[in-house]
């Protein structure tokens, strides 16, 4: 008497590195302008969205692969340059002029800007009259920008609408750059 036993296998399920590496091949290709901003993002969905492995190679499969060679070199050149961007950025930031942080009992906004009616009044041809307002909501710092005409930004990044901010955050209103620190 022999019995047969039947086994349903399934497909590995997709590594996120595989998925990663899909998903820089389709950065690289738009990088290189072979594939336009609206074909990465439909690829780049339907690449989060892939179960086998041939289904993240068909994603690919018209665009140039990396030699071996030219990665390594690529990679290496990359670390160096990010390593000297992040140098660059810390030894920039201490160098900052600081912005202490309200005393949190205040109860109301800081207002940021030209204006000699503002708070922190920041008299620079990049601030605008009223900028921003930091204020504490809920235990966090929240920095708002007030729809100024040359931006507010955190870290490097525009600020849209309001952002949540800590010590030791960058922040510029306009071309004035600070260093968030607390009493």
């Amino acid at each position: 008497m022999t019995s047969s036993f039947e086994f349903n296998t399934y497909p590995a399920r997709l590594s996120d590195v595989e998925r990663d590496k899909a998903l820089k091949v389709l950065r690289d290709g738009v990088a290189m302008g072979r594939l336009s901003h609206d074909t990465f993002i439909r690829r780049m969905e339907l690449a989060l969205a892939a179960r086998r492995s041939d289904e993240l190679a068909a994603l690919t499969a018209d665009l140039p692969r990396e030699k071996r060679l030219s990665r390594l070199v690529f990679g290496t050149v990359e670390a160096v340059s990010g390593f000297g961007v992040r140098l660059r950025n810390a030894w920039r930031a201490e160098r900052l002029p600081k912005l202490l942080l309200p005393h949190p009992g205040a109860g109301h906004p800081l207002r940021i800007g030209r204006d000699p009616a503002n708070g922190l009044r920041l008299n620079h041809e990049t601030v605008s009259r009223v900028h921003a307002e930091l204020s504490l909501q809920g235990g966090l710092w929240v920095l708002r920008d007030l729809g100024s005409t040359n931006g507010t930004t955190v870290n490097g990044r525009r600020v849209i609408g309001a952002a949540i901010v800590r010590e030791g955050d960058q922040i510029s209103f306009g071309r004035m750059e600070f260093r968030l620190a607390a009493d």
